[in-house]
């Protein structure tokens, strides 16, 4: 479990993390509860009660970083634009999470991406999926 108390705090689990968020006022409620899975994805239970699984391969793509914001603007302006390769050799695999704050979460990804800060209303965006 991962703690909010301090204002940063890093786990690198070694298998499925759960993390517990405290409740800081905010524009979206903070999750009730997050596990990473490093292969399957970031599942994310809110206090509504609704439950969205993220894939790595989502997260990944849609990173809120600098770069990635950058690149997928590129994509849309030449959809035949080179992609750059990833450093890892494998599949994409999540290596663990940070907690940023009470605001947000980092994930490391096995191609050695790590810039990209999830706040809970970004996270809250990326989800495609039903409401369960």
């Amino acid at each position: 479990m991962l703690s909010t108390r301090r204002a940063y705090h890093s786990a690198v689990p070694r298998g499925p993390a759960d993390i517990s968020v405290a409740h800081p006022a905010g524009e979206v409620p903070p999750p009730k509860r997050l596990h990473l899975d490093r292969e399957r994805g970031l599942e994310i239970e809110w206090t509504d009660g609704r439950i969205d699984l993220l894939s790595i391969e989502h997260l990944r793509r849609n990173s809120p970083s600098a770069d990635a914001r950058e690149l997928r603007a590129e994509i849309d302006r030449n959809p035949l634009a080179v992609l750059p390769s990833g450093a890892a050799s494998g599949p994409l695999r999540a290596n663990g999470a940070e907690l940023v704050g009470n605001y947000a979460v980092r994930i490391l990804f096995s191609d050695g991406h790590s810039t990209g800060i999830y706040t809970w209303a970004y996270l809250r965006s990326l989800s495609t999926g039903p409401t369960s």
